[in-house]
């Protein structure tokens, strides 16, 4: 389960904050993509965070509200199916995480991110793969970029409720490559992955 180390092993060289930063929605063929940070104080933060894609919905909706209750500060940062478009999945991703810590107040010294990619934020990051498993910020992060990314995926299925955004979250399964099969591509899917490139030109 995730732990405070990670953070405090930081904290033992530098003076200030340490955020953890987690991305959701890097893989699916519609909606943005979203990142959030999360700055914790040693000991208060809520019990039984973990990775996002090991939680249930329900899970993840209750800890969604416990970590902004129990945060430092949080922060959301997004990219757009445009940006996704125009500067590619891994870029887009990099400027929502650097948009999640810039929405940050008070802002971290430091930041600690999932994965081995490490962006360009406004302070200071390492990189720590699988951190959502391993550093709670991180583990927190996941949970509040995936409950966000959801719920905008829901909005998006009652416009178009077609693709079965509201299952799949935008995610190429069988029934949402039907549908864009057989209702072609909306203003919110992602022309430059493969599948809905390949359908919109034949």
């Amino acid at each position: 389960m995730p732990n405070f180390s990670h953070e405090l092993r930081v904290l033992s060289q530098i003076a200030g904050l340490v955020c953890g930063v987690d991305e959701a929605g890097r893989g699916p063929l519609a909606g943005p993509v979203v990142a959030a940070a999360v700055i914790f104080h040693r000991g208060r933060y809520p019990r039984g965070l973990d990775d996002s894609k090991k939680l249930t919905a329900n899970a993840r909706e209750k800890l969604f509200d416990k970590i902004i209750a129990k945060a430092v500060a949080y922060g959301i940062g997004e990219a757009t199916v445009d940006e996704i478009d125009l500067v590619n999945i891994r870029q887009a991703t990099h400027l929502a995480m650097a948009r999640a810590v810039r929405a940050l107040n008070p802002a971290p010294s430091f930041a600690l991110v999932d994965g081995n990619d490490a962006p360009a934020l406004p302070c200071p990051c390492d990189t720590l793969i699988k951190g959502d498993g391993l550093s709670v910020s991180i583990a927190a992060a996941s949970i509040l970029a995936k409950v966000t990314r959801d719920r905008m995926m829901l909005l998006l299925h009652e416009q178009h409720p077609e693709y079965g955004w509201n299952r799949n979250k935008g995610y190429g399964t069988p029934d949402h490559l039907s549908a864009l099969k057989a209702h072609g591509a909306t203003a919110h899917h992602r022309r430059s992955f493969a599948p809905v490139y390949n359908i919109l030109c034949g």
